[in-house]
């Protein structure tokens, strides 16, 4: 791993993303399953977006030695708009935190008949425990659990591939939904990811060697998150009319599969969690702490207490309040990403 970098840097950049809306099925449901096919060009879409903003993410941390998303921020808007920008990252961060945790509420409640408060509170700790490792922490975490994800999550679609075939129960789909088309849908999808993403990334100038690297991680982060999404589409289009409706899809998905399917895929699904909930938690509370003068590792404790009430107003309607609106407010970043980098070029 030493002489590959970039297999880390790309595994961060996947455990950032795919948390408990992705690897749940709920976000690739509302913004892709329901144009039924035309949603798998949704994906190849947002999968390119995200192997470009990764690339460009990641070689100008390493250009310029930054040292958290404010820097970014300041270098693409100035210092008045990037203010304004940074209020919003924070609410996004700490909402994004949230969602995770009523996701493990969700999980705990559903799948082992246990107390939803319960479920949050473990996920507060583990989550809490992992902080106080600061980067540390975070890139370990992503190295044991990410590749656990991608071999769960391509094996269970196979064998409901290869148990019902490919008869998609919604092949034609509807053509506009609450974020659009299937190609606005997939820009959206990747502008409100994009803030997590560059929060996190911004964080990483330590652990990247050199131009390749970085170019390699953001590469193949975005393949892989790619490859993933498309794996979790079309069992949810094969079973669409018995899963539409549901906050957690995909293990219902995986009741197909037998006790012990649900069982792993609860497991796979609660690791998805974590890796996005230490990566926005992460990303608010260092920037928090800073600003208010506070130490971190205090601040990590605080934190994790503050937002477990927010977390119980449930998963599904979190998702569907936030993520199509920090989408819509993460267009700009993502333009000004790509813009910059073409305009350097020039």
């Amino acid at each position: 791993m030493r002489n590959r970098k970039w297999v880390n840097l790309s595994f961060i950049y996947i455990g950032t993303v795919i948390g408990a809306g992705f690897a749940s099925g709920q976000e690739i449901m509302k913004f892709f399953g329901v144009f039924g096919v035309k949603g798998f060009l949704g994906i190849i879409v947002s999968g390119i977006l995200f192997s470009i903003i990764g690339s460009i993410i990641l070689v100008s941390v390493y250009k310029n030695d930054l040292k958290g998303y404010q820097d970014f921020l300041v270098s693409m808007f100035g210092n008045k708009l990037s203010s304004v920008f940074e209020i919003i990252i924070l609410f996004f961060l700490f909402g994004g935190y949230c969602v995770m945790l009523a996701g493990s509420g969700a999980i705990f409640f559903e799948r082992f008949h246990l107390s939803y408060s319960i479920g949050i509170f473990i996920m507060g700790i583990a989550t809490m425990v992992t902080f106080l490792f600061s980067i540390k922490g975070i890139s370990i975490a992503n190295q044991i659990i990410v590749p656990l994800l991608l071999a769960g999550i391509i094996t269970m679609s196979m064998l409901v591939i290869l148990k019902e075939g490919l008869v998609f129960s919604n092949y034609r789909g509807a053509e506009i939904s609450i974020t659009g088309n299937w190609l606005t849908s997939a820009v959206i999808y990747v502008s409100y990811n994009c803030i997590s993403v560059l929060v996190v990334m911004s964080t990483l100038s330590s652990i990247i060697p050199n131009k390749t690297e970085a170019i390699k991680g953001g590469l193949f982060g975005g393949l892989c998150l790619l490859v993933l999404a498309i794996f979790i589409l079309i069992p949810l289009l094969i079973l669409y009319t018995d899963v539409f409706h549901l906050e957690l899809p995909m293990l219902k998905v995986a009741e197909y599969l037998g006790e012990n399917g649900e069982k792993i895929y609860s497991l796979i699904l609660w690791g998805a969690m974590f890796t996005t909930a230490i990566a926005n938690g992460f990303g608010c509370i260092r920037r928090v702490s800073k600003i208010i003068k506070i130490d971190e590792r205090l601040f990590s404790i605080l934190f994790v207490f503050v937002t477990i009430p927010m977390a119980k107003i449930g998963f599904s309607r979190l998702i569907s309040i936030l993520y199509p609106l920090y989408g819509i407010i993460g267009i700009p970043i993502l333009v000004s990403i790509i813009l910059s980098f073409i305009f350097k070029k020039i």
